[in-house]
């Protein structure tokens, strides 16, 4: 009895625990279900979907004009869900066939039948998210919603497309380095990098879920946040001038098979670059915009500096330009050491303003020497107000540290103030040794350089950027007018005779340097630049141009980098009509009661002279003519004209004038009275259709 008592207790516990085991597992049930189901649902939707990033669209760089210098091209991935629910076997069945024709066809790189065996295997095998195809243009995706299946769109189609972007240089090399880039592990670059925070917009979010194999896909056509675009940036690049500089860099570049070299031409009264190129060697015979040596770069900048010395002589009154200074032959020996000039001549006594023509070492280092060597810190405070130990606070991140050596330093020794005087023991940038050649130019006042005119918002300028002067004038009007004296004598009869041109003046300063390193010291390697501004008379621009190491046999600045600058200049003058003075073939002043005509229609011209007997001479086959007084007549010259190139109405009335551009198909702009003076578009220049043109008339 004991025994069965015993069974049934045993019976009684397990089915009590059974019950209690089938309570706590319901009571469990319950409390998941009702007490925390909401908890566990939304931990069950947080792993099946989730809000994912949109980038925002980056803001576009723009030249001055409203040209692209970066922009976003955006490219689309393509997919799709064989398998939504609004595709039925009859819809995707009987469209398939049409869709993989339309495949093969477009895209040509598969056949029709690899096309429909892919989607039919995607469709059998339960795909949701099947790749269709990458990088496809907007343009192709545009044609591809017009294809069967696709332009159901996403959920009755399945059609699912994913933006990317792309950034590009539409203008590749040009400016490369000054517009720079931001990228992933990178240290950012350029504009691109200082303006990140403007350019780069905000993200958006979008609801995405995931699928079978962790795929996430889109949930909704439309972004649930969208994401706010960048703004834009406008430059004061020019993109021709940007053209016509780096490409006459480049061309002394492999001429001399030089390391590296970089050039800027700015605005005088401004300070906007116009244009800044950086070209480094990559491979013999090849360059590219590496590194940005016009900012980044500070070398010893050699004769370029003597303007400096120079300055700081004149303030102190201690010379004027026909003082007289022994070059001793060309040589001057400063305790152990030899100043040498940079080639033998042979010249005793010469004026102040002939040793700095010839940029004589010795002539330069004597001066300095004769009145610093007592007081040093007097010479080097001067360089100091000249803003030569300051940054230029370009908007780029970079920018070298200008080294001015001074008593107490390591390198300070009983020569150190000699060679400082003639670039040496110094380090500038090429943009730091503009600035002052730009306030030279500008009345002696030091503007800062600047690279972005405006940050706009949808066309709109949201904030403007305007010229800053950072200095008070360096000097007295009469002591630029003597170094602007000088630097024209250098360019008329000095070491830059070679760039002088017959068209408009030139004024600057060229630089010979031996390159220094710390291992080695000075070697027999040079940088050769130019410094100066243009017109001299009226200075419009000022542009520096610095080569570094070039290696056939000629290292001068005068025969390398001079060059490059009258290259420059030359097709700036030429492509800037405010800079030329009236035409003279023009400026036609008769006597002997020979009336002037205006330049014309030649029949027009033809038939008052003869109505007033005056003799003349014509090329019937002319239809435009100049007319110019010959002897006791009046010859007339044809003015050509060529379909699609700017025409030249210089001298024409205003009816003429307007009849000629408007039937090239340009846009005319008149102001004042009387005959075309100037034209605001150079003669030959390609048209485009619409183009403006303004002409002015006195």
């Amino acid at each position: 009895m004991s025994v069965k008592k015993d069974i049934l207790w045993r019976i009684y516990v397990v089915f009590g625990l059974i019950v209690l085991l089938g309570s706590s597992i319901i009571f469990q049930a319950f409390r998941i279900q009702v007490l925390e189901g909401d908890y566990w649902r939304s931990l069950a939707d947080s792993l099946t979907t989730s809000y994912r990033s949109i980038e925002a669209e980056r803001g576009n760089v723009y030249s001055e004009d409203g040209r692209f210098l970066a922009t976003l091209l955006p490219y689309f991935e393509v997919r799709m869900d064989v398998n939504t629910a609004a595709l039925t076997d009859e819809i995707f069945y009987s469209k398939v066939d049409s869709l993989a024709l339309n495949m093969s066809n477009f895209f040509q790189d598969a056949s029709y039948d690899s096309y429909k065996k892919y989607f039919l295997k995607a469709r059998k095998s339960g795909k949701r998210y099947l790749l269709v195809k990458r990088k496809v243009s907007y343009p192709q995706l545009l044609e591809m919603k017009k294809w069967p299946l696709f332009r159901r769109g996403r959920y009755k189609g399945g059609f699912i497309t994913i933006q990317h972007n792309k950034r590009e240089n539409p203008f590749k090399m040009l400016a490369h380095r000054t517009i720079g880039y931001v990228r992933e592990e990178v240290q950012p670059v350029g504009l691109e990098g200082r303006f990140d925070e403007h350019l780069a917009g905000v993200e958006g979010k979008r609801l995405m879920q995931r699928i079978s194999g962790g795929v996430w896909i889109p949930i909704n056509d439309e972004n649930e946040i969208e994401s706010q675009n960048g703004k834009d940036l406008v430059t004061t690049i020019n993109v021709d001038l940007q053209d016509v500089t780096e490409n006459a860099l480049l061309k002394t570049l492999k001429k001399h098979n030089a390391d590296h070299g970089s050039a800027i031409l700015m605005e005088v009264k401004t300070g906007k670059i116009k244009a800044i190129a950086n070209l480094g060697r990559i491979k013999k015979g090849e360059y590219w915009e590496k590194y940005n040596y016009a900012i980044g770069e500070g070398t010893e900048p050699g004769s370029t500096f003597k303007l400096a010395s120079m300055l700081a002589l004149f303030k102190d009154g201690y010379v004027s330009l026909n003082d007289s200074v022994d070059l001793e032959g060309g040589v001057k020996r400063y305790y152990d050491k030899d100043m040498p000039d940079s080639e033998e001549h042979g010249y005793g006594n010469v004026t102040v303003q002939r040793a700095f023509e010839i940029s004589s070492n010795v002539g330069i280092s004597k001066l300095i020497h004769k009145y610093y060597d007592e007081n040093p810190e007097k010479f080097i405070q001067h360089l100091k107000d000249f803003g030569l130990d300051k940054k230029t606070g370009i908007e780029i991140d970079g920018e070298a540290t200008p080294f001015i050596n001074s008593p107490g330093h390591s390198s300070w020794s009983g020569i150190a103030l000699p060679w400082m005087s003639v670039g040496y023991g110094v380090q500038l940038t090429p943009l730091q040794t503009l600035s002052l050649y730009n306030a030279i130019a500008n009345d002696g006042i030091i503007m800062k350089p600047y690279l972005v005119s405006a940050i706009q918002e949808y066309g709109q300028n949201v904030i403007e950027f305007q010229p800053q002067q950072m200095s008070k004038p360096l000097a007295s009007k009469a002591i630029l007018s003597k170094m602007r004296t000088m630097l024209e004598g250098v360019v008329e009869t000095g070491t830059a005779r070679y760039i002088k041109s017959k068209d408009y003046k030139i004024a600057g300063k060229t630089g010979t340097a031996k390159i220094a390193d710390k291992k080695n010291g000075y070697r027999k390697i040079y940088q050769a630049s130019f410094v100066g501004y243009f017109p001299a008379d009226e200075p419009q621009y000022s542009c520096i141009v610095v080569v570094s190491a070039p290696s056939n046999g000629i290292y001068y600045g005068s025969l390398v980098a001079g060059p490059v600058f009258k290259e420059i200049a030359d097709k700036v003058f030429a492509n800037s009509t405010q800079m030329h003075h009236s035409i003279n073939e023009n400026q036609i002043y008769y006597t002997d009661n020979i009336p002037y005509s205006k330049v014309g229609y030649q029949a027009d011209i033809s038939h008052i002279y003869n109505k007033m007997g005056i003799s003349h001479n014509i090329d019937n086959d002319a239809t435009w003519v100049s007319s110019a007084k010959k002897n006791h007549s009046m010859k007339m010259e044809e003015r050509k004209v060529i379909d699609g190139l700017v025409p030249n109405v210089t001298g024409m009335g205003l009816r003429d004038a307007v009849y000629l551009l408007e039937n090239q198909g340009m846009r005319v702009k008149a102001k004042g009275n009387g005959r075309v003076r100037r034209q605001s578009i150079a003669v030959g220049q390609k048209i485009s259709k619409g183009q403006t043109i303004t002409i002015e008339l006195s």
